[in-house]
């Protein structure tokens, strides 16, 4: 029994970043559901490499929420957080004995999609 006024997300994409979706995945875990000030300060502490990838993007998705939606960004959760597989640039190093060996050098599309905290998404409670 949603109304459509909760609908409302905000949402911003990095596509083709260098980086494995796998260690990306490992931080998006991390800030899920979580209000947008805890991720914040998450990632601002996190040693994953990804991270500053992830802060990017949901720095992006703020200034979308603030300039295009209008919505207030401090009242607003990580309503979902995916990191998908993006194109492997493939390279090959040489080897002994004229032999190669690949080099998968990986790519990931991360995307943070907003959403107003009054639906009781970040809590995580049951029964109430």
């Amino acid at each position: 029994m949603a109304t459509s006024t909760d609908t409302t997300t905000v949402k911003a994409t990095a596509r083709y970043v260098r980086g494995s979706a796998r260690k990306a995945r490992l931080v998006a875990d991390i800030v899920r559901g979580k209000s947008v000030a805890d991720a914040q300060a998450i990632l601002a502490y996190d040693t994953h490499g990804a991270a500053e990838q992830v802060r990017k993007v949901l720095q992006s998705a703020m200034a979308n929420a603030d300039h295009n939606a209008g919505l207030n960004v401090q009242e607003l959760v990580l309503a979902h957080v995916t990191v998908d597989e993006g194109p492997t640039i493939r390279r090959f190093r040489p080897r002994a004995m004229g032999r190669a060996t690949p080099i998968r050098k990986r790519t990931c599309h991360i995307t943070i999609g907003l959403a107003p905290a009054s639906g009781g998404r970040s809590t995580g409670s049951r029964g109430e």
